[in-house]
């Protein structure tokens, strides 16, 4: 029956690319020439922060030479889907400033996809990057939520809304580059609910990964509210 209403309604409103807005075939979200834009970080890449290698490393070097360097960093796993570039820029902006929110279903199939190996080795709590209040107001919606809701679906993973909160308010990030996003955002955040992440492993779900600054500081908060490990996953990343 349900079968019946769906075919019904893809004949009256059929499927169109979330980028271009041509007429698809089922509901994957772009078509074959929007898809083949897209640039997805695949294999080879760091084990640990997921920085795509330019060249196949050799045989036992699957650590990039930051990681190598930095092995204090609070994050167990960053993953990301797809290189944040002209061809994905805009799908991602249109979802998180134009209120496109059904662009939410197919960037969380890329996520379920690039967050493998963080399923693989485990995660308890799923947490969406949080919105101070004034800005979700203004903007609505959380995009990280929205993104944390479909990846839900997919991956039966417990997602937490409400204990990671933004307390303090913040200038955009993008106002900024280098020392001074770490600086902007430095305490900006904190768990409101600390025994719920207490012992857990969670994962951070973002949009876009550019300098990691925002989500540092939210993996220091969910640290020292006890985390067991933070992973941090986002659609794309600024390579």
């Amino acid at each position: 029956m349900w079968a019946f209403f769906d075919n019904l309604l893809n004949a009256i409103l059929p499927p169109r690319c979330i980028k271009c807005g041509a007429v698809i075939a089922d509901d994957s979200g772009l078509c074959a020439d929007c898809f083949n834009e897209i640039n997805f970080i695949s294999a080879p890449y760091c084990q640990k922060c997921g920085h795509p290698f330019e060249t196949t490393p050799s045989a036992g070097k699957m650590l990039c030479g930051r990681c190598m360097k930095n092995l204090k960093t609070p994050f167990r796993f960053s993953r990301s889907a797809v290189h944040y570039d002209e061809a994905s820029k805009n799908l991602i902006l249109a979802f998180k400033f134009m209120d496109k929110t059904d662009n939410a279903a197919t960037l969380a199939r890329w996520l379920n996809l690039a967050g493998r190996d963080i399923w693989a080795a485990g995660v308890d709590l799923m947490l969406p990057v949080p919105l101070h209040y004034t800005r979700l107001l203004k903007r609505r919606y959380n995009q990280c939520a929205l993104l944390a809701a479909e990846l839900h679906k997919l991956n039966g993973v417990p997602t937490d809304y409400t204990s990671l909160v933004k307390h303090r308010r913040t200038r955009p990030q993008v106002e900024f580059s280098g020392h001074e996003r770490i600086k902007n955002l430095k305490g900006a955040f904190s768990v409101k609910h600390p025994e719920k992440i207490k012992g857990k492993r969670v994962v951070l779900i973002d949009d876009v990964m550019t300098t990691g600054s925002t989500l540092k500081e939210c993996a220091l908060a969910l640290k020292r509210a006890g985390a067991r490990s933070v992973d941090t996953l986002t659609v794309a990343r600024v390579v």
